[in-house]
């Protein structure tokens, strides 16, 4: 149920677009997210970080997208979410635990080296997941017209930017059972 509370801004950002057009789709994007975050705050009292930085690009690019009706902005959104994960979690190599070992180390127990390695694959794969998205929103498919290329991207946003998540979820997943440790006490 949390996946489709987090998707919620982009599903709605994607009908909104089928139907409409992408300004009524950020419009749309942005009050979600309000909503997300706020609907998070009154059930658990305490905000997401990845809900936050979301809300606070998404209501940057968004606004600049539809006060200067300009879709570069909103094109620019993932990217910017994308570059600031993989900033947080690279960085995170400076701490003692690594972000990832503090997202799922209460759930998972691993040696301190896989942790730092699939920290550092993450970090990796979010910087990668940014510079697709700029090359698909701005260089893919030069030959379309605009509007083909903006639905292209939306298309991309919605079903390869989260394909592309899921399938590396999975390939961590078996990365990781080679070398899950027995919680102790468990």
């Amino acid at each position: 149920m949390k996946f489709l509370y987090d998707l919620f801004p982009l599903l709605l950002f994607f009908a909104a677009f089928k139907f409409y057009d992408i300004y009524v789709a950020t419009a749309v994007a942005i009050v979600a997210s309000f909503v997300q975050v706020g609907g998070y705050w009154l059930k658990h009292r305490r905000f997401e970080t990845m809900h936050l930085v979301t809300l606070g690009v998404i209501a940057v690019f968004g606004g600049l997208t539809l006060a200067l009706h300009n879709d570069t902005f909103i094109k620019w959104k993932p990217t910017l979410v994308y570059w600031i994960l993989g900033a947080l979690t690279l960085g995170s190599h400076l701490n003692r635990r690594t972000l990832i070992q503090r997202m799922l180390g209460t759930h998972v127990a691993l040696p301190d080296a896989v942790w730092r390695r699939l920290n550092f694959v993450w970090g990796l794969f979010f910087a990668f997941l940014g510079a697709l998205n700029l090359y698909v929103a701005f260089y893919y498919g030069l030959d379309l017209d605009e509007a083909a290329r903006t639905a292209t991207w939306v298309n991309f946003k919605v079903f390869g930017l989260m394909g592309l998540t899921l399938a590396f979820v999975v390939v961590q997943a078996f990365y990781l059972a080679r070398h899950v440790q027995e919680k102790p006490g468990a």
